[in-house]
């Protein structure tokens, strides 16, 4: 038992170096009620975020469009070490019922990641979650405020924190994200 817990934490711990662990299984926040997924559509910059090992450079967006299958074309880009890099996937809504609780893969090889809208106004801002328990012992949270400008007042970032904590996520170590000087050409 102890050594195939000492493989499980050899080969899990440099997956989540950077990420964000904490002990017990994932919490449950409380999602968008009424949620319209066409309005949810289109281009959402990241204005900060639980450090993620995956998001390493600036100027970081997502497009999201509602494919005619209802699957959602997802294409993510950021600018690192001067280069435009994109990555696209998939998303789906899993579970019709509760259509604010997306799942997003950008491997046809992993499975869905949860990628649930805690709040949206559908015009500035949302705040997104995301969350893997590990053998139930520990889980992995990302969460991100993203907002269709490239910056937020202070007051709405303040405020989106408090709604992440209201559901017993903890942001302390949420950082800005770098969307400067990032309408220049590369």
């Amino acid at each position: 038992m102890k050594l195939s817990l000492a493989l499980v934490f050899t080969f899990i711990l440099p997956l989540i170096r950077a990420q964000v662990p904490h002990w017990g299984p994932c919490p449950e926040p409380s999602v968008q009620q009424a949620f319209t997924l066409k309005q949810f559509m289109g281009r959402w910059y990241e204005i900060a975020k639980l450090p993620a090992q995956f998001e390493k450079g600036r100027c970081i967006e997502t497009n999201f469009t509602l494919k005619t299958d209802n699957s959602i074309r997802v294409v993510s880009s950021e600018i690192l070490k001067g280069e435009l890099r994109k990555i696209e996937g998939i998303g789906v809504v899993e579970d019709a019922k509760n259509p604010a609780k997306l799942g997003i893969s950008y491997s046809y090889v992993l499975p869905y990641s949860p990628y649930w809208i805690l709040s949206t106004d559908y015009v500035n801002t949302a705040l997104v979650y995301s969350c893997t328990d590990i053998l139930r012992l520990f889980h992995v949270d990302f969460a991100w405020i993203l907002g269709r400008t490239r910056t937020l007042p202070d007051s709405t970032i303040e405020k989106a924190k408090e709604i992440f904590a209201n559901n017993n996520i903890d942001v302390t170590r949420m950082v800005a994200s770098r969307q400067q000087s990032c309408d220049k050409t590369l």
